[in-house]
């Protein structure tokens, strides 16, 4: 089993009436997979996704280095952490919650770039969605529950894999 190391990046892409929650390593593999109604706020299906998979961070040493979650700007990590204690008192010994660098235009412009300028911990995630998207069962949501949408996320992702290892030997 890969185990979340140092940072997971956590984003969410919608389709049709459904949000795809996503936390992935920093290799772009999934970790965590989550479908939500597409009315459900960003915050709220992050922590039904992390409350699913609670046994995880339950089974985690506390003597082992915390896991940075990095968000985007769509989320706020102090009310998800106010939640998250409320589902499991220790969770915050075991995560933490950093907000993805967000460069300015100015910044850009210092720097000499202009246009479209790629920010590498959020591109990680932006290239796991990319990937999703080739499987064209996910374009559209055909599915009429939302574990049905999850399970399609996963076997997507499980193609993927496999097809990077039978490539690898």
């Amino acid at each position: 089993m890969r185990v979340l190391h140092r940072k997971g990046i956590v984003s969410t892409f919608s389709t049709n009436g459904i949000k795809r929650h996503l936390a992935v390593d920093t290799l772009g593999f999934p970790f965590f997979t989550h479908c939500t109604k597409a009315n459900v706020s960003d915050d709220r299906g992050l922590i039904e996704m992390l409350t699913k998979n609670i046994d995880y961070f339950q089974s985690k040493p506390v003597n082992i280095p915390k896991i940075t979650i990095l968000l985007d700007h769509g989320y706020h990590p102090e009310y998800l952490r106010e939640e998250l204690e409320k589902v499991y008192p220790q969770m915050m010994t075991k995560i933490r919650f950093e907000l993805s660098a967000k460069p300015s235009k100015q910044q850009n412009k210092e720097l000499g770039k202009s246009g479209f300028v790629p920010v590498a911990a959020r591109w990680v995630i932006e290239r796991s969605n990319a990937w999703i998207e080739r499987c064209k069962i996910l374009v559209k949501n055909f599915e009429r529950t939302l574990d049905n949408a999850t399970a399609k996320v996963n076997l997507c992702f499980i193609r993927l894999m496999l097809q990077r290892l039978a490539a690898s030997s």
